[in-house]
């Protein structure tokens, strides 16, 4: 069973379906006019409840590096089916390590063949990921609530050696959210035993940027500590707005 769905600016999209995984064949050109459409369409396959999600992306042209966050994006939106593996395959050398490099490996994993994405997918279904998703009220009270989360979860995920540097990442987040958006903060928490990861959603569009570094002196800006504490980190758009993110291990610890 296939189709073939259109998006703004030639993007098209073949899905088809073998047996419970859903495989999504991308081409086109990926920009700001048609991220969106993409984020859905990945979205609207989860929604089938399918085992997983093969996305092929080896047709596809990115042109800016960050048009690759639309993967991230869908991948946080995933809420009503959070443990749907999603995978990416790319034929091309070049675009797996600009893939990479866009850190949305770190949430899909990007394979160089079909054949290679379904086989891995075993696996990944049987990795133990722990989750907990909140929704904090859009005042300063969110702050607290959001440290005492963090407590609770990583202690009850045997995560304690996490939580210092945790504690300072959603502060960080969730003070963002109130400071330059005054939405209402999502926060995301996930561990799959080695590395945990911190997200924060609100409902602004701005991508949240480090500013560049003074000429003098030492940044001390709250995205630079989140830079410097972190694995990695990013900032994905979603249909609602973005979602901030950072990825922790024993390495970050305090």
């Amino acid at each position: 069973m296939s189709a073939v769905a259109e998006s703004p600016s030639s993007l098209a999209v073949v899905t088809r379906t073998d047996q419970s995984v859903v495989l999504l064949t991308v081409e086109g050109v990926l920009d700001t006019s048609n991220s969106a459409a993409l984020r859905d369409i990945i979205m609207k396959a989860t929604r089938e409840e399918p085992s997983a999600i093969v996305v092929d992306v080896t047709a596809l042209q990115v042109p800016a590096k960050p048009a690759w966050s639309t993967f991230i994006g869908a991948r946080w939106q995933v809420r009503g089916q959070p443990d749907v593996p999603i995978v990416l395959v790319c034929a091309d050398r070049a675009a797996r390590d600009a893939i990479t490099r866009s850190e949305v490996a770190r949430f899909m994993p990007v394979y160089s063949t079909e054949k290679g994405a379904i086989k891995a997918l075993g696996r990944l279904a049987r990795r133990t990921v722990r989750r907990a998703d909140a929704e904090l009220p859009a005042n300063l009270t969110s702050l607290r609530e959001s440290r005492r989360l963090v407590r609770e979860w990583f202690t009850t995920w045997s995560q304690s050696a996490l939580i210092p540097v945790a504690l300072v990442v959603v502060n960080v987040f969730v003070e963002n959210v109130l400071e330059h958006t005054g939405s209402v903060p999502m926060m995301r928490l996930e561990t799959d035993g080695a590395t945990a990861t911190i997200a924060v959603s609100d409902g602004s569009t701005t991508p949240a940027v480090r500013l560049p570094s003074p000429d003098k002196g030492i940044d001390v800006s709250g995205l630079a500590i989140v830079d410097a504490l972190s694995r990695a980190w990013g900032s994905a758009p979603t249909s609602t707005g973005k979602t901030v993110w950072a990825v922790i291990g024993p390495e970050n610890q305090l």
